[in-house]
């Protein structure tokens, strides 16, 4: 739909509502150009009524965090969905299973958990990100992953039909899962088992140390760029890496991380295409040097 047609049809939503959104801050790479439509739905209720209103008649992408994404430089010919604070919010159901809205960070669910004395969800205090991209691609790290300790999503489609899933109905991969690609996902339910908040809280240290060890931080980043090619070899994606390319290659600003060759970095003003082409000779040199393809884990929005 042209821009005119939907300002006409969402005029209702005009508070929350950007046309040709900025989308460079929205995301960990500081990378990318505008989009159509950029909205903020504050609650289910107007969520449902965005959703039916545009009747599947538009490309919608979800963005949380932005720690797993990379936005092209050009513009984005649909609509950008961000959820809002009603979709951020956690709770305690009796005592051990937590509800937690799709916006809430990864690390404020594992932080709600300590609180509670609940252990499981140690290991995402070293995720970036929100729970709804952590249920999107299964996320984990140090031998955990949220599957573990998933009870039930709450979705809704892109026409505004809301639904939920059991974890036990999901047929959960090493990042990835059978989920329908056309849902957004409202909040979750997880299970933890009691523990002591010293126990659990000498978890995430050891965790957190673990990581600052071995990963970048706080430098524009997006995490894990192709996930481990599990079926086809032992070894971890950074070592592949390591053996079958230079580590000082770069492309402008784009480059690989010296702490972390699966991380790579936006040294300044790296562009779309510079982080792209970083990844297609990666991907290629490994593929020519060990004979193994790798998977993409970060999301590309062009």
């Amino acid at each position: 739909m042209k821009i005119e047609h939907l300002k006409n049809l969402l005029k209702e939503f005009n508070s929350n509502l950007n046309f040709n959104q900025d989308l460079k801050k929205k995301n960990w790479f500081n990378i990318g150009g505008k989009c159509k439509l950029f909205y903020k739905a504050e609650n289910l209720k107007e969520l449902v009524k965005f959703l039916k209103l545009l009747n599947n008649n538009e490309k919608i992408f979800i963005i949380g965090a932005g720690s797993n994404t990379l936005i092209t430089d050009g513009f984005f010919d649909g609509v950008v969905i961000k959820l809002g604070k009603n979709f951020n919010r956690t709770s305690l159901l009796g005592d051990d299973i937590i509800i937690s809205g799709s916006a809430v960070l990864d690390k404020n669910l594992s932080d709600f958990a300590s609180s509670n004395q609940l252990s499981g969800f140690e290991f995402l205090s070293c995720i970036p990100g929100s729970i709804g991209g952590a249920i999107k691609m299964n996320a984990g790290c140090f031998g955990r992953e949220i599957k573990d300790v998933l009870l039930s999503i709450q979705a809704i489609d892109q026409k505004g039909n809301i639904t939920t899933i059991s974890a036990k109905d999901i047929n959960f991969e090493y990042r990835n899962n059978d989920i329908p690609e056309n849902l957004i996902f409202l909040s979750a339910s997880f299970i933890g088992t009691k523990s002591s908040f010293d126990k659990i809280n000498n978890e995430m240290i050891k965790l957190k140390n673990q990581k600052e060890k071995s990963q970048p931080t706080k430098i524009k980043t997006s995490g894990s760029t192709f996930k481990n090619p599990i079926k086809q070899t032992n070894k971890k994606v950074w070592q592949l890496i390591k053996e079958s390319v230079s580590l000082d290659i770069k492309f402008g600003d784009a480059c690989i991380s010296d702490k972390h060759s699966n991380f790579f970095v936006n040294k300044g003003n790296a562009t779309f295409q510079d982080m792209k082409r970083l990844i297609d000779y990666v991907s290629k040199n490994v593929l020519k040097k060990t004979g193994i393809s790798l998977d993409k884990e970060i999301k590309i929005l062009e």
